[in-house]
């Protein structure tokens, strides 16, 4: 339901993991009893209403592209031949998707990943975007925007690992999963490029990202979304990773998660980051409906803001498939800078 690892903070709240599994919570003194209640009472109900149910959130109704395209080579080459633009990927693509859930990928004998499989209508083979969930929550959190980077030309893939870490150990797993994709790629679909793997991570995710990368997993770039980790082992683990990254964080005045900054400082490729104005922690996947009712009253995450992920997702993910880079993603940032919808962006 919510990121349970990260530190997450807003105004005088603030929510702060000292471990992968536990959770320690700090408050100004001033508020401290009341803080705490409501969100011990919040999270819990959010994970109690949310098991019970167990439905997810229906995607937004966000309009189809005017762009038509008949296949992702066709699409790909209007897109680089135009002013790159982040806005116009905030609309589903020009290509149908097909759904698969639940694909249990298998990586030994004692080993499998679950996934949901969100396949671009197309004969050509196309990109494969996987997506990573962080603490606490599961690949149905990211559905819409494997859905989304799908409709673009982007076979998308959300997986699922185990919701509490440890996350290094989750990187190791994604690192097998991208190689044997890559080995054979008709093991989850004969339309996959295996050339063009992109991987994503939410939260601690992402720290699993940079492991997978550390450890040689056969993608050409990473994309992370509000990253969070922890471990002395962090920084020299960053140093490993060598492609191109691009960092799509919250708003660090409203929300701010441990130790983002090394994720740009210590990474040795290429790195841009941008941080979304008034974005929350979970606006960098699509929550459940249960988990949005619960903060209904309490102004965290919002439709709005999640868009505005996806959108830089997968902006992002098309054009490091693309280019194998990130300049075309962050020439597309260009105007949302300007109007303050994106801002503190960096790059290296």
């Amino acid at each position: 339901m919510t990121g349970f690892g990260a530190i997450l903070s807003h105004k005088m709240i603030r929510v702060h993991s000292e471990s992968e599994t536990g959770r320690e919570v700090t408050v100004a003194a001033a508020c401290r009893p009341f803080a705490l209640r409501f969100w011990r009472v919040a999270l819990l109900l959010g994970a109690v209403v949310a098991l019970v149910a167990g439905c997810g959130r229906p995607a937004p109704v966000t309009g189809v592209t005017p762009i038509k395209a008949a296949n992702p080579a066709e699409l790909q080459k209007y897109l680089l031949t135009h002013k790159p633009d982040v806005g116009q990927f905030r609309l589903r693509g020009p290509f149908p998707v097909t759904e698969r859930r639940d694909l249990e990928i298998p990586l030994a004998s004692d080993l499998e990943v679950e996934a949901d499989l969100f396949l671009a209508t197309t004969t050509q083979k196309a990109p494969l975007v996987i997506i990573l969930h962080g603490h606490g929550n599961s690949k149905e959190d990211h559905e819409f925007q494997a859905m989304h980077v799908a409709s673009w030309g982007m076979h998308g893939m959300a997986i699922e690992l185990p919701a509490q870490g440890p996350w290094i150990t989750n990187g190791k797993t994604l690192a097998r999963l991208v190689k044997l994709i890559h080995r054979k790629p008709e093991i989850v679909d004969s339309h996959i490029d295996p050339e063009r793997i992109i991987l994503v991570g939410h939260s601690f995710g992402a720290t699993a990202v940079a492991a997978a990368l550390a450890e040689g997993a056969p993608a050409i770039g990473g994309v992370l979304l509000d990253p969070a980790g922890i471990g002395r082992q962090l920084p020299d683990l960053l140093k490993r990773v060598k492609t191109p990254v691009l960092v799509i964080g919250a708003d660090e005045d409203i929300w701010s998660t441990r130790n983002r900054t090394y994720f740009y400082r210590f990474m040795a490729g290429t790195v841009g980051e941008i941080s979304i104005r008034d974005a929350a922690h979970e606006d960098a996947q699509y929550p459940a409906e249960q988990v949005v009712r619960t903060f209904s009253d309490h102004p965290l995450a919002t439709e709005d803001a999640q868009i505005t992920f996806v959108s830089a997702l997968a902006v992002s993910a098309f054009g490091l498939s693309a280019t194998g880079g990130i300049d075309y993603a962050w020439s597309s940032f260009e105007n949302d800078l300007k109007k303050g919808r994106f801002f503190n962006a960096r790059r290296k």
